[in-house]
């Protein structure tokens, strides 16, 4: 299997439109593990809606709950407790791109953190980053959760207006590669989305997604 984990630095940053925008440049599949939060569109619909993917290539999350909070919150609040047996990465013959929930270290339970399930599945990950004020002490907080637990940082993905001092400096300080930056877009449809993504992101940038051992 190939593929991609997408994380971020915090909720609402628009790694869902990362994510449908790449799952659709690599022809691949979608996959929220769990949502949390059942009013008004979905990551997975809205992934849908802006990926140009068919319909199958959107895979069914393995927990849907209605509460919009943490996951290991939404769960007990339906009496639910997330195994992380039932989140086993999807079989999919198409590069798969993996939306966590917030950052890497939202819990799912009292015990498991989304990093934990990060390091379990091998993909490598791709951290979504605002370049607004505030991200970088935000981001390199994010990497180090990520490599102390041994989990690859494909690279950064930045979201917003350029910022090229701390897009550089997060570069730096975390060692890690800048994948590129997707702006925001004053009407966000698949094509207007697909040609931002190809215009701001090399498409060979995503050329090594395979499971590390």
């Amino acid at each position: 299997m190939t593929g991609f984990i997408v994380t971020g630095t915090d909720t609402g940053i628009g790694k869902t439109v990362f994510s449908a925008a790449l799952a659709g440049a690599l022809d691949g599949a979608y996959w929220k593990p769990v949502q949390a939060g059942l009013e008004g569109e979905t990551d997975a619909q809205a992934a849908r809606r802006l990926s140009g993917l068919a319909a199958d290539r959107i895979l069914p999350e393995a927990y849907r709950l209605a509460l919009p909070a943490s996951p290991h919150r939404a769960a007990e609040a339906e009496g639910v407790t997330i195994d992380p047996d039932a989140l086993a990465l999807p079989a999919t013959p198409h590069p798969l791109v993996v939306e966590g929930a917030g950052g890497p270290l939202v819990p799912l339970t009292r015990r498991l953190l989304f990093a934990d399930m990060f390091a379990t599945w091998g993909l490598p990950v791709i951290l979504c980053a605002r370049t607004s004020l505030g991200t970088i002490n935000h981001t390199l907080l994010a990497i180090e959760a990520l490599k102390r637990r041994g989990i690859f940082v494909h690279g950064v993905a930045f979201i917003g207006a350029a910022n090229e001092d701390s897009e550089h400096i997060i570069a730096e300080f975390g060692a890690v590669r800048r994948l590129g930056r997707l702006p925001h877009l004053a009407a966000l449809t698949p094509a207007a989305l697909a040609t931002a993504f190809a215009e701001a992101f090399r498409r060979d940038a995503f050329a090594s997604g395979e499971i590390r051992p």
